[in-house]
This record gives C-alpha cells, structure tokens and sequence, in this order.
C-alpha cells in the first residue's frame, strides 16, 4: 500500500515540477549583501542596492503584472500551503486579473534558504511563508514568527496592528530592501511526533529531533540534538530512522504529512509555537512601483487570509485528532517537569540574543510591555479576578 500511494504522489511531483521548472527554472543569485548594522537601539533604514537592471518602471494602472511568488509549503498543504493559494487567487480576483502573483512549488524557483535574498535581489518578486526560514539574516525576525510560550493568534494581531509591533517589522524590512505584511497566521500547533513515550527530561535530552525557530534553539539548549528541517522533509527523516521526533504542525497538517505512520506518540502542549504568523514579502522597489489601487488590492487579500487561517485553525483540528487516535496515536501531554525545563532554558535564551542584538531587544521589549498590559485587560473582561 505504501508503495502505491508513493508511485501516486511521485506522479503528481513530476507532472507539477517539470510544468514550474520548464516556465521558471532554478535561478541563480547575485552575491549575498553586506549585512546592515544597527545603532543603539533605532533601526536605520538602509536603501536598496538593487542592480539597477532589475528596478522596474513605475507601472501603468490598467498593466497587466505577473510576478513570481517562492514558498517553502507545496500548494496542496492544508492550512499552510492552502493559504499560499488563496493568496494568489484573490489577489487574481480583486485586480480583475491585473495583478497575477503566481505561485511556485518548493525548490522550482530558488532553495527554500535562498528565497529571502532572490525576493531582495529583485531576482523574484515575492516570497510567502513563515520568518522562521530566513531569519539568519536577523534574529529578531524570529518574533514575527512564533515566540515560545508566547501570545496567542489573537493578542499577537492585537500588539502587531495595535500595540506597535507592525512599525517596527516596516523598518527591519526597509533594512533588508524588502516590503513585508503578515498574510495569514495558524493558531498553536502540537510539540512534537515520537517513537517511544518520553518518561522524563533525561530521556528528551537524548533524543534526535526534527525542529527549526526559537523553539529548536530552546530545545538544543536543553541538549538534545536538533536537526532543522521543513515539513517536506520530516516524514522521510523519521521513516529513514534520520531523526526519534520532529515537530511539524498543527493536527490536519501533520496527519497529511502521514506523519502518524513512523511515531506514534503525539505531544501536546505546543509551547514553542502558540501561533505563527505567515507572511508576504515583496521586493521594496516593486511594491513602490505598484499603483496604490494594486496595493490596497493585495492588503485586502492578506487581511482576508489572516481571518481564514485563524478560522481553519480551530476548526479543522478536532476532526483531525479523532482521526489519528484511530489509527493508533496515543496524544500525551508535557509532565510539569519538562514543562519547567523548558520555560527555564527559553528565559536563558531569550536574555542571551537580547543582549546579543540591538534589534531582538528593541522588538522584545515592544511585545512585552504589550504583554503585561494586555493581561489586566484579559483578566477583566473574562471576569478573572486581579491576583
């Protein structure tokens, strides 16, 4: 059976890669640019050193615009790569096919690693997906990702549009010659697949395991061994022994990864990522030369796509839970113990990166005064006595 559905998935990759890479193939890049340097705590906004053969001309507002969208997440992914293609289509929609923001497969235009510099390049003209795959080139764009043990979907919308967040995110990707938004978001998502039930912290600390972001930086600080991998690649590394656990998604994400056929232990809660949010990132001097009409276009698009996700993201999981336990998934939850190790190395962590970058903190500092007062408000209103 396994290999049936193999030869059937392999079908459908070859007929999907050999249409994306006759039309856009592999592309190379420029050199990498010189990283921009902080001072103090004010983000400088660095200006774009673009080649100036790949600066579009203004363009004219009845003009048709194809632009080229990288993702990490293939197109027939739920939530994730669904969102992607809900992106492209009501982008399509609102324009009146003015404005065609195509969306490519994983690889077809550039490595998921490259992306963020091709879209800066001017290479390609767009990327959508999670920070977490490009925040090499700044730590603190881990925070408009997911934060370990941090807000919710809901209060991290409230401090980004409300409470300051999204000015900051403008200047650091004015830095980096880019135009960026959140275009979509998921809520929390389960902390991980293993083979064999983890009894205590000394038995994590020896595991293999599959995980990106803050929450693998917190989890090797712990000592275990991490492995980064995206959700492409996790089912081949645990079926191949590569990895003992890896951290995916949500439910009706990893159930389509068939991840429940090589662990079948399935923790919860997922600390490390109580949301994520997804984004859209255009090169800065596109964006510029869109009309302002094309622009609001695609604002509306990704607020719709904001909505979606939150809605996807509550209500597709319990469906997906029952699912899974009848096909053998036992779903654990963290003892206090390994809870506690876990919030003690994420507070070691997050001081050592705010005081190893200006940036970190300045974006830190931001959500957690939001934070502290976005709780008396939560308190309050649920009718939460004040401690």
């Amino acid at each position: 059976m396994r290999k049936l559905v193999i030869g059937a998935i392999i079908g459908v990759v070859i007929g999907v890669v050999l249409g994306s890479t006759v039309i856009a193939p592999r592309i190379k890049l420029p050199g990498d640019r010189e990283e921009a340097k902080s001072e103090g705590y004010h983000l400088k906004v660095r200006k774009n050193k673009t080649s100036t053969k790949n600066i579009a001309s203004p363009i004219a507002e009845k003009q048709k615009i194809h632009w080229r969208m990288a993702t990490p997440y293939s197109r027939n992914l739920p939530q994730l790569g669904e969102l992607g293609s809900r992106l492209e289509k009501t982008v399509f929609q609102l324009s009146g096919g003015h404005l065609h923001l195509k969306l490519h497969e994983p690889g077809t235009l550039v490595s998921n690693d490259q992306i963020l510099d091709a879209v800066r390049s001017n290479t390609i003209e767009a990327a959508f997906g999670a920070l977490t795959f490009w925040t090499k080139k700044n730590i603190a764009f881990q925070l408009y990702s997911s934060v370990p043990f941090g807000p919710p979907l809901h209060e991290y919308l409230s401090w980004l549009y409300g409470g300051g967040g999204h000015k900051i995110l403008e200047k650091l990707y004015q830095r980096e010659g880019l135009h960026g938004m959140v275009c979509g978001g998921i809520t929390t998502e389960g902390s991980g697949w293993f083979r064999k039930p983890v009894e205590n912290l000394k038995t994590f600390q020896t595991l293999r395991m599959g995980m990106s972001g803050l929450g693998g930086m917190v989890v090797r600080k712990l000592g275990a061994h991490i492995v980064e991998l995206d959700e492409n690649h996790v089912f081949e590394a645990l079926d191949n022994n590569i990895i003992d656990a890896a951290e995916a998604s949500q439910p009706a994400v990893d159930i389509s990864l068939g991840l429940q056929r090589v662990a079948k232990h399935y923790y919860f809660p997922g600390w490390h990522q109580p949301a994520t949010l997804l984004h859209l990132i255009i090169n800065a001097d596109s964006w510029q030369n869109l009309p302002k009409s094309k622009q609001a276009q695609v604002k509306a698009a990704c607020a719709g796509n904001i909505s979606h996700g939150l809605a996807l993201s509550h209500s597709l999981q319990f469906n997906a839970l029952k699912e899974l336990t009848k096909q053998g998934v036992h779903i654990h939850t963290w003892s206090p113990e390994i809870i506690l190790a876990f919030q003690e190395a994420w507070e070691n962590l997050q001081n050592e990166l705010t005081k190893g970058s200006p940036e970190f903190k300045l974006v830190w500092k931001s959500l957690q005064a939001f934070r502290e007062e976005y709780a008396i408000w939560q308190e309050i209103s649920l009718g939460t006595p004040l401690q």
